[in-house]
């Protein structure tokens, strides 16, 4: 027979096995927090108050866009390896929309890091594209402006998937 004694359970040991427990549970929620907030910081569209205090205009501008009658198109293309953002323009008419500047960004849903701005450039009446290089795969959210000459704009959102599916 050895001469150890039975092993008690003592206070002490009750309550470190406590701290231990509660600790894990307190690092690993503080850890997943810090994860959290550096990958989305919570705000998804950049002074969002300020935005909201001049939601009236906004509307009012979305009625005269609409009013205007004006559609897009986007479509993320793939060209020799290359992404490209092409955006089809057109009038209440279904014509082309020739005489516009096109501006806008690509957006990552998920991560505001990846977001892209774009340069336009008009291959043919109403039709635009611009070249994106070294683009994520995923969903990619693509949101321009089209102006005119008489300054009539036209706000448009589209989504999108990289590499575009056969």
């Amino acid at each position: 027979m050895s001469g150890r004694r039975p092993t008690e359970v003592r206070g002490w040991h009750v309550l470190a096995l406590l701290l231990a427990f509660f600790g894990a549970v307190i690092a690993v929620n503080v850890a997943f927090a810090v994860v959290a907030v550096r990958s989305f910081p919570g705000e998804d569209v950049r002074r969002s108050y300020l935005q909201g205090l001049e939601y009236n205009q906004t509307l009012t501008e979305r009625r005269a866009q609409a009013a205007r009658g004006w559609g897009a198109r986007a479509a993320l293309t793939e060209d020799e390896g290359t992404a490209v953002v092409e955006v089809n323009m057109i009038g209440y008419d279904g014509r082309p929309l020739a005489a516009l500047t096109l501006n806008g960004a690509l957006r990552r849903p998920t991560d505001a890091r990846l977001d892209r701005d774009l340069a336009f450039d008009q291959l043919s009446p109403g039709r635009f594209a611009a070249r994106v290089s070294a683009l994520q795969p995923g969903l990619w959210r693509l949101r321009a402006r089209a102006v005119d000459d008489a300054g009539a704009s036209l706000d448009f959102e589209s989504e999108m998937t990289w590499p575009p599916s056969p």
